[in-house]
């Protein structure tokens, strides 16, 4: 095996990741450093150019209140993030990124990114909290400033973070590979801000094939964020909050421009519309079945009530759409053309800004959007916390608004000395979306250069550990190297797994037992126990897991990630006694919600033993 150089850097505060919300820490944590004489460092996997969920584009801003201009109150968009996760959010948390993201949003156009505006300067609604915006450099505008915060010397790209370092109960820094040189990086740090997005992959995705790969959210979203913070030891939240997103089909193109910008309906291929057919089952999940906006799961749920009853495929209304958009004009022929010419634009514009290869399938399948219908279908499970998912590390909230019961000294610290979570690493603050995860990195940022201000000494690292950290990294290169000429065929070998192969069977329980695609999103108790064994078996066999080259070990690597995460998912479904998300997940043994069960689930991890431990958290309102 190749002798991997061991390179350790010593910084005072590790971000780790480089999308928006790691994007934000540097942007914060650098000022508040700078004046401290603390030195920032940055570790991503990938490219912060292209890095994270907006790596393609984006073509709205998800979450801006409009506070100065009296558009929405915090306390509204509470409310809002509360009925959409059908009572499961923290208030505190919500309110805190609420506050301050339009900043966020004005320093993005501050640095360039252009947002729509109207002939009176405001900007252009896309619905009560979207905004519009020519977002296909997004994601490179907001890297670019983040990169001129730190200094391209503190910037560690293309290594992939496989563990936490720790000193006793407090993170110590953590520990990674170069995906493109021999070589093992060792973080040495005093704060670490995990901030390495949700988990893709965990479940087998619609598209196979060709299409092998293709997902909803960026597929280079391994579950390193859960996998870090709970290898740690820092207690998990809504691990069983899954999202399922409702795209376009088979390239998973958005659809929140067509139902808010252009007033779009879906329907099933009767051309009736779900949401008003099926509106009396909304009744049957207590006062969130009667909120408006219906919130998110319900919306999928009543679609897949229509594909069971085979009242499917599902389709977006999209020429109806811009014919009724454009009604004004038809006695005008040439205000019309104009008019029908300017949406139809509009209309490719918002797969071209942020899912490009949508608009190639629209044109492989002669899909002219003001012509005929285009299907939507829901995609499969994801884990985020930034998005209609919710999963994430237990935080601390902000001091002067969070109650006792959240609040442990530093904003947004995990239950780990020094560790911190923003974006898709937090729990139970869903609905923050690209703007919201860097206003809440920013907030991380702050509150760790506050935590090494006041905690200033250097953490005690066991140089013993390391090489065995070292050695458990690279071990899959060395199994390979030992076993690899034992058969003629490489992909059958007795004693090792593939990285290729072992996905495929994590998808493939999961699928099958967790409610995945296949089973229709439903399981049960009995389907999760025998899904755990055979979860349990898998992870034994990932002790075997081998790699040809440095990219077989990174996806090694996010194979070992995925797992956990799927771990915690299982046994927190298990744990949830009800039903609280239908069109997220259903419980056939437990279709119902339940009073008694509108709590956090929370849940630890002992690296060291393997145990888990299920905790009961109580939710304490802020907002009514």
């Amino acid at each position: 095996m190749p002798n991997f150089e061991t390179v350790v850097v010593n910084t005072d505060i590790l971000i780790l990741g480089g999308g928006m919300a790691a994007c934000g820490a540097a942007v914060e944590a650098a000022y508040w450093a700078k004046k401290n004489g603390l030195k920032v460092t940055l570790v991503d996997k990938a490219a912060m150019d292209r890095s994270g969920a907006v790596a393609m584009g984006l073509s709205a801003i998800n979450q801006y209140l409009g506070v100065a201009k009296g558009e929405n109150t915090v306390e509204d968009y509470v409310k809002y993030v509360k009925n959409d996760l059908m009572g499961i959010a923290r208030d505190d948390l919500v309110a805190n990124i609420a506050r301050h993201v339009d900043s966020s949003v004005h320093l993005f156009e501050k640095w360039g990114l252009p947002i729509w505006k109207k002939e009176d300067g405001n900007y252009v609604r896309g619905g009560r909290w979207q905004i519009m915006l020519n977002g296909e450099s997004y994601k490179v505008i907001v890297a670019e400033a983040a990169k001129n915060a730190l200094g391209t010397d503190n910037i560690y790209e293309r290594v992939y973070i496989c563990e936490p370092i720790m000193d006793g109960d407090r993170i110590a820094g953590a520990i990674g590979f170069s995906t493109r040189e021999e070589k093992v990086y060792v973080f040495k740090a005093k704060a670490v801000i995990a901030a390495m997005g949700g988990a893709v992959g965990v479940f087998k995705p619609r598209s196979t094939g060709e299409g092998l790969g293709r997902s909803w959210y960026p597929p280079f979203s391994s579950g390193s964020s859960a996998y870090f913070t709970m290898a740690a030891g820092a207690e998990m939240t809504c691990q069983e909050v899954r999202f399922i997103p409702v795209r376009f089909k088979d390239a998973y193109g958005p659809v929140g421009a067509w139902f808010l910008l252009f007033k779009s309906r879906a329907t099933n291929a009767l051309g009736e519309e779900y949401m008003v057919t099926r509106r009396a089952e909304l009744e049957n999940w207590g006062p969130y079945g009667k909120v408006k906006p219906i919130p998110a799961n319900l919306r999928n749920y009543l679609g897949m009530l229509d594909t069971s009853a085979g009242l499917g495929p599902i389709y977006m209304q999209t020429a109806e759409a811009i014919a009724n958009l454009a009604k004004e004009y038809e006695d005008d022929p040439k205000a019309f053309k104009k008019k029908m010419k300017e949406l139809e634009s509009e209309a490719w514009e918002d797969f071209l800004d942020m899912t490009v290869s949508q608009a190639m399938l629209w044109a492989a399948c002669n899909i002219a959007p003001e012509e005929k219908a285009s299907e939507i279908a829901a995609a499969e499970p994801y884990f985020i916390g930034s998005h209609s998912g919710a999963s994430g590390a237990w935080v601390s909230g902000p001091a002067d608004i969070a109650p006792p019961e959240y609040q442990w000294g530093y904003t947004n610290m995990t239950t780990v000395k020094g560790l911190f979570a923003a974006g898709d690493a937090s729990g139970a603050s869903s609905h923050k979306f690209s703007s919201g995860s860097h206003a809440e990195g920013r907030i991380a940022g702050k509150s760790a250069v506050r935590f090494v201000v006041e905690n200033n000494q250097e953490p005690n690292i066991d140089d013993a550990k390391i090489e065995e950290l070292k050695a458990k990294i690279l071990k899959p290169l060395a199994i390979w190297e030992e076993f690899s000429g034992f058969t003629t065929d490489p992909e059958t070998n007795p004693n090792y797994i593939l990285p290729r192969m072992y996905m495929f069977r994590l998808q493939k329980l999961m699928d099958e037992y967790a409610g995945g695609v296949v089973s229709n999103f439903t399981t049960s108790k009995a389907l999760l126990e025998k899904g755990l064994e055979y979860l349990l078996m898998l992870k034994e066999d990932g002790q075997k897991l081998a790699a040809r080259n440095l990219h077989e070990l990174m996806r090694c690597w996010e194979n070992i990630h995925r797992t956990l995460q799927a771990e915690a998912h299982i046994r927190t479904v298990m744990f949830r006694e009800e039903t609280r998300w239908p069109g997220y997940y259903f419980r056939a043994d437990e279709p119902k919600m339940k009073e008694d069960w509108e709590v956090f689930v929370n849940c630890k991890y002992d690296a060291a033993t393997g145990e888990w431990e299920m905790i009961k958290r109580p939710i304490i309102r802020l907002v009514d």
